[in-house]
């Protein structure tokens, strides 16, 4: 038989019982018992093939194998016994042996809760940091403790490590260890954690509790008092945050200070969240420049701790623009600007026009041969480039003095009789100028920085078509006057009709002339160079009828193509003279012509 079975509660153990008798001899009867306060108590009686079971408080749970081992199901803690094996040969007499049931449960994983309180490292009592139970383990386990992965071992004054072992109904065990120790303001990052042990099978065995931190209370050592945003970065305007940060936990109250004249500190603590430790500054400007302090206080030991720093507002001022010559311009003249300003950090300059463009860089600008259109507000930025977004602008106006130009006229305007139209003039001066005309009308004036331009509604007549508008702008400094001519749309119509006539006068000529070559080269028109002549046909033609042909548009043509000033001219001028003589035309050949024939002239004299 085995000296010991191991078996997990709730199983199932096994006991066997080997033996051997000699020359092969047969048991006369075995026992199975176990061992109670030394005294045996039996459960199985075996002879031959009959067993008989004992009324036990196994019954029931209780088997003996083909082989006569004995199992034992559903296990229970309290079957953690001796049992016995007893076999009777006869002659060869009786032995026995003996079998220890270890019954185990294997502990689940432990449970930790830390000191929800925290722990002061000025305790002068060893605190409690965190406990330790393991529940429903048999038998008993072991619970050690660790700090950062490091094992703790009881030391006096310093560590404890109290266990307590209940034993269940169930006859498992819970068992629970407290863990007591000092700690300093480096433990306020320590991990805790505690470790079960346990044997089975004679192999140890261990299963771990999650880490855990402890809160601990320390005194503060150190301050730290900062700008935020960096107080070389401060500009005016800004909100601005003093931050005030303590080593010690909890922190402590703080307290802000200002320093004033004569050494004096102007309490600030009403402007700050005292528990934070932050003192919020709003729309900073020259006058927050200076020292501030902030001051802790530890409540439990009453320490006092205060840091200072310095608060430095940066800021642009008196920011100035001279003109040189500083007395009205006039146009062509130069001018130079100067601008100027204050500030405890370097300082860069640039000029831009009224539509914001950068037209310079430096303190200085100079502005040559002006006029009216160059006229314009020029503003001054003064940046500086150590302070993101620290800047101002100053404006000045250069005003360019003089008489009205006027820069567009609606001249010429070609109008019909009784239209009704609109005269523009358009003038830029300064002094702002008034604009004036000389016919009557509805006037319209448009204003746009230094132009002025007049829109004159009026129905045109005789008289205005003939003498045309006049436009007179004036200021103190001067009169500039422009005409408008109106002219009649008619003119460029009846030009545009002469020119139509006489393309299309050339193009029947060169018609006619084609054809009369065309009928010459194919030998139907034999021509002379004479002037007129008979036209001799065979006697059998005789009788035909020859007519002159003359074109009665050609005078037409002629008295469209006439000079500029109206004269005609001769025709023989405009497209050359020609004369053919021809015979007479077939039956037919020309009809509707006259019976008489005649020569055909290019243009009549």
């Amino acid at each position: 038989m085995p000296a010991v079975v191991e078996v997990e509660s709730g199983g199932t153990a096994r006991i066997e019982c080997n033996f051997y008798i000699p020359g092969n001899g047969s048991y006369t009867y075995i026992n199975w018992s176990y061992i109670d306060r030394n005294n045996q108590v039996r459960l199985f009686h075996i002879t031959g093939s009959k067993i008989l079971e004992e009324n036990t408080d196994y019954k029931g749970r209780l088997s003996v194998g083909e082989d006569k081992a004995l199992s034992i199901s559903r296990v229970t803690v309290q079957d953690a016994r001796t049992f016995v094996c007893q076999v009777g040969a006869g002659s060869h007499g009786m032995g026995e042996n003996r079998t220890e049931l270890h019954v185990y449960k294997v502990p689940g994983a432990p449970e930790i809760v830390a000191n929800s309180g925290g722990v002061s490292v000025q305790s002068s009592d060893i605190p409690q940091i965190a406990q330790c139970t393991s529940r429903n383990s048999f038998p008993p386990p072991n619970i050690t403790w660790h700090k950062n992965g490091e094992q703790l071992q009881p030391e006096e004054k310093m560590v404890k490590i109290p266990a307590t072992v209940t034993r269940e109904s169930s006859g498992l065990y819970t068992v629970s260890s407290t863990l007591f120790t000092h700690v300093t303001r480096e433990d306020r990052n320590s991990l805790y954690h505690c470790t079960v042990h346990y044997w089975l099978r004679g192999q140890r065995h261990t299963v771990e509790s999650r880490r855990v931190n402890v809160t601990v209370f320390y005194p503060a050592q150190h301050v730290k008092l900062q700008v935020m945003p960096s107080s070389a970065l401060v500009k005016e305007g800004d909100d601005v945050k003093l931050v005030c940060e303590a080593d010690g936990n909890p922190a402590p109250v703080f307290s802000f200070y200002k320093r004033e004249l004569e050494d004096n500190w102007q309490d600030l603590t009403s402007l700050a969240d005292t528990s934070s430790g932050v003192l919020n500054l709003h729309d900073v400007n020259k006058s927050s420049s200076g020292l501030y302090r902030c001051q802790t206080l530890d409540l439990d030991d009453m320490r006092q701790l205060e840091k200072d720093v310095e608060l430095v507002v940066n800021y642009i001022e008196g920011v100035h623009v001279k003109m040189e010559p500083s007395s009205p311009v006039q146009e062509g003249d130069s001018v130079r600007l100067s601008c100027d300003a204050h500030s405890p950090v370097a300082l860069d300059y640039q000029w831009r026009d009224e539509q914001g463009r950068k037209v310079a860089e430096g303190n200085q600008l100079f502005l040559s041969n002006l006029t009216f259109e160059t006229s314009s507000n020029f503003s001054c930025k003064v940046i500086a480039p150590s302070v993101p977004g620290l800047e101002q602008s100053k404006q000045v106006a250069v005003a360019v003095q003089g008489k009205p130009r006027i820069v567009a006229i609606s001249s010429p305007l070609y109008v019909r009789q009784d239209e009704v139209v609109n005269l523009t003039c358009k003038a830029i001066a300064f002094p702002r100028p008034s604009v004036h005309w000389n016919v009557n009308g509805t006037a319209h004036e448009y204003v746009e920085n230094q132009h002025v331009a007049s829109n004159l509604t009026v129905r045109v007549n005789h008289d205005l078509l003939r003498a045309g508008a006049m436009c007179r702008v004036s200021n103190a400094l001067g009169v500039s006057e422009k005409h408008i001519q109106l002219l009649d749309q008619k003119t460029p119509e009846s030009k545009g009709v002469i020119i139509v006539a006489i393309i299309v006068c050339i193009l029947v000529v060169a018609v006619l002339g084609s054809v009369i070559y065309f009928l010459h080269k194919k030998g139907k028109i034999p021509c002379g160079r004479a002037g007129k002549q008979d036209i001799t046909k065979p006697e059998a033609r005789k009788d035909k009828i020859v007519v002159e042909v003359k074109s009665d548009k050609l005078s037409e043509e002629a008295g469209l193509l006439q000079g500029a000033n109206g004269e005609k001219r001769p025709a023989a001028d405009q497209v050359g003279q020609s004369v053919v003589h021809c015979p007479s035309p077939g039956p037919g050949l020309l009809p509707g012509l006259g019976a008489e024939a005649r020569s055909v002239r290019g243009a009549s004299r």
